[in-house]
Formats: structure tokens, sequence, C-alpha cells
């Protein structure tokens, strides 16, 4: 045996929009045998197959259009205002469990909308949240991952720019600012979450005091692979696991310090897994 040390990163973990959507599958679940849910409930595969075996059925939008007269929870990424129109056609009863940060930002950006603004979201394009956000205006809204997706020269005079909420704060800032240096005026609307964005530099400090670092997610999780590569910049050995079956023995010769931290889509539960796991090699 290596006699590992192993720490848990005590801030890692769900962040609490997803506590709240898992908490309410969890309660639903135990008081009926199965549950609808409109696309992956967390970007986390062990933790959806875990509530799969409670019950939970992860249904598209094409199924979803399908159904008749049945419950469907609403995962905290938010939806479109046209699934909310397709529940009251459909007579479905919508377990609401969108995040309270995401609700906010779908608010503000209709607002902005009707308002005339020209409204432009630093997302990803076909990301749950981002389809949600554009929802809001119509499917007008310009989505863009990144400033060289843009053409500086057809943008208009000025625009109104808000964020996915689980994009970096920094890249955020970069844009701003580079659009700024081409003359365009723009209306910053900083709505990407702070327990999130935190996490950044927090994780930072964490993965800096071992010898290696094993970062958990799931390997859909946007947050996630952000999150890691801010880990791999403190700590280059760091690697990315998304159970213990993917656990390396090598990574470990010769280095008896090592941090366990992840995504807030990660359970604690798999980072325990990850960790004892880890006590036994």
């Amino acid at each position: 045996m290596l006699h590992l040390q192993v720490s848990i990163d005590k801030n890692s973990g769900f962040c609490f929009g997803v506590i709240y959507a898992i908490d309410m599958a969890e309660q639903i679940l135990a008081e009926k045998d199965y549950l609808y849910c409109l696309g992956d409930i967390v970007h986390n595969d062990e933790e959806v197959k875990r509530l799969q075996q409670l019950g939970l059925i992860i249904i598209d939008h094409e199924r979803f259009n399908e159904l008749r007269n049945e419950e469907v929870l609403i995962r905290a990424h938010g939806e479109p205002p046209s699934t909310y129109q397709i529940a009251l056609n459909n007579n479905l009863k919508l377990m609401d469990a969108s995040c309270p940060v995401v609700l906010k930002l779908q608010n503000r950006i209709k607002k902005s909308y009707d308002s005339g603004k020209e409204i432009y979201i630093f997302g990803k394009e076909r990301h749950a949240e981002v389809i949600g956000l554009l929802g809001q205006t119509g499917n007008h809204a310009i989505v863009f991952e990144k400033y060289d997706e843009l053409n500086a020269h057809t943008l208009p005079a000025e625009i109104t720019l808000y964020s996915q909420t689980t994009k970096s704060t920094t890249e955020l800032y970069h844009v701003k600012n580079r659009l700024e240096s081409r003359g365009i005026k723009v209306d910053l609307k900083d709505t990407i979450c702070r327990q999130v964005s935190n996490r950044d530099e927090e994780l930072r400090g964490f993965a800096s005091r071992f010898n290696v670092v094993l970062f958990v997610s799931g390997s859909k999780s946007s947050n996630g692979k952000m999150l890691f590569t801010a880990c791999k910049e403190a700590n280059p050995a760091t690697y990315f696991v998304s159970s213990p079956d993917d656990i390396d023995n090598s990574w470990f010769k010769g280095k008896e310090q090592v941090g366990i931290c992840g995504a807030t889509s990660t359970p604690m539960w798999l980072m325990e897994n990850v960790r004892d796991k880890l006590l036994k090699i």
C-alpha cells in the first residue's frame, strides 16, 4: 500500500441551485414511483444514475412534447418560455427547480430585450441555461463563447452584454475591454454567479497545497471544465476523474499528499468514494 494522505476540499460539491433541484426530486420520489425530468438534472452521470435508481426518468424536449397529464421536473438550468407554453397545452404539471440566480437573470434579459436593447450573451450556445436565456428574447439575442466569434465590424455601436452564470469573470471582463477598445459602448450586466466564480480562486489555493490533485466532475459539466483548468494551472499534477474507476495508481508513486475537489455539479458522496479507493491503494 502507498499510505496516501488524502484530503477533500470542504468547499467543493453542489452549489445551492443544484441542491435545491435534487432535494425536490428526492422529496417527490419518496412519495411516488417515478418522476420525469427534462434533461439531465445535473451534469454528472454518477448522480444521474443514482437518481434514476430512485425512479427519475430523464427525457428530452421531443419526449416532453409528447407527454400528457404528467408531472415534469424543471432542472436548475431553467427553461425558455416555450417550455411553459407546451406544459399548458399538454396539461403537464411543472415542478420548477430553476435556480433563483438563473430565474433572476432570465427576467433581467427579458426586460432589456423588451425595452429594445441589443442583447449579447456570453455563453455556450447549446448549453441548457443559455437556451433558456435566449428564449427570453424570442431567440433574437446573439450568443458567443469567445470574442473572436464576433465580427466587430458589424456590431452595433452599443450593446447590452449578459453572461451565462457559470462563465469565467476574468474572461467576461476581457471581452468587455476588447469591445470597448473597438469603440463599442458596452452596458455590462455582470450576471455570473459568485458562488461559482469564487471557487476558481479557492480551488487554485487548494490545489497548490498537494503533490497530486484529483478533480472529480462529469464530462458534460461546463463548470467542471473551467474549474479543472484552474486547478491544473495551479498544480500541473491535477487529473480529471469522473468516477473511482478512472484512477491510475501510477499518478501517486512517491507522492503522498493528495487533494480531492470537484465542480458545482459534483456530489460529495462521489468525492468520498474517490477518497475511499485512494486509501486502499
